[in-house]
């Protein structure tokens, strides 16, 4: 090989070289800026149960996880927890609106109840705990609602125009009650973003003792210590996880399983029985 050969192949190594360089540099950076700002990441919570897979967005499986709450706190079974379900997502798409519609233009809240129609005043029945607890004090005297049709019972506490409407959600919320009032255990998975902010163990504390009151509780560090077996053990740990957005949780760990925020998954633990340990993010603001 020439002399001129040989310096054409170490220009041509050298280009290659660098040029391997400048794509290995912008896969990892292309690599560091997604995992870093998590643009690709599409938050959801879902409720599986047997074959079937459901899916709302945080802020609607937060509020599923609250009106699911109350029902137990009433002493009521799964299937008040559907029909209010199947009601919230029809009427406010589980959402705490401050809007009615030309059928109701008074009515607000997830359950769009009525001041005008005797369920509260407008403060009231915007705020989600009042408006559960209302929704299910009617429930509880229209008889036999738990052989009745999802749908024929949701109408009979709303008198809605479209009577008929309440049906197209009642799967979805079957699954999601049967999660979310524990009787699914693990069958509620959300999969969000990193943290952005500190989350409060203290704020944690008193929007699950809105919630699920009475329960013993203890905050140490970033962490909320609830006493809680069996059903209700995993009706808190698939509240808390439904809220995990809302209030910047890291983990929850229950009976031998633990939902990490960083997998979006339930995956095997070592935890304390008898107890749901929720741990708050340390947001990227640290």
């Amino acid at each position: 090989m020439s002399r001129a050969a040989r310096i054409r192949r170490r220009r041509s190594l050298v280009s290659l070289f660098v040029l391997l360089a400048l794509v290995g540099g912008a896969v990892y950076f292309a690599a560091t800026f997604i995992d870093r700002n998590q643009t690709l990441v599409r938050e959801r919570c879902t409720a599986v149960v047997g074959s079937d897979t459901f899916e709302l967005a945080p802020d609607q499986a937060a509020n599923a996880a609250l009106i699911s709450g109350v029902s137990i706190e009433r002493g009521l079974p799964a299937r008040a927890a559907s029909i209010a379900l199947a009601t919230a997502i029809q009427e406010s798409k589980l959402r705490n609106i401050d809007y009615g519609d030309a059928a109701g233009p008074d009515s607000r809240g997830l359950f769009q109840q009525r001041p005008s129609q005797g369920w509260g005043t407008e403060e009231q029945v915007q705020d989600p705990v009042y408006a559960a607890n209302k929704f299910y004090e009617v429930l509880e005297k229209v008889p036999d609602y738990e052989s009745m049709p999802v749908t024929d019972a949701a109408q009979t506490v709303q008198r809605s125009a479209y009577p008929l409407a309440y049906a197209d959600h009642e799967a979805e919320a079957k699954a999601f009650a049967s999660a979310l009032t524990g009787h699914s255990p693990a069958a509620l998975n959300c999969v969000l973003k990193q943290a952005e902010s500190t989350g409060d163990p203290t704020a944690v504390l008193a929007q699950l003792a809105a919630v699920h009151p009475g329960l013993d509780m203890a905050v140490a560090g970033r962490e909320l210590r609830v006493a809680a077996a069996d059903q209700r053990g995993w009706a808190v740990a698939q509240w808390a996880v439904a809220s995990a957005k809302q209030l910047d949780l890291e983990s929850v760990a229950y009976a031998g399983l633990s939902w990490q925020r960083d997998d979006g998954a339930w995956v095997a633990a070592d935890t304390d029985t008898g107890y749901v340990v929720v741990t708050v993010a340390q947001g990227t603001e640290a």
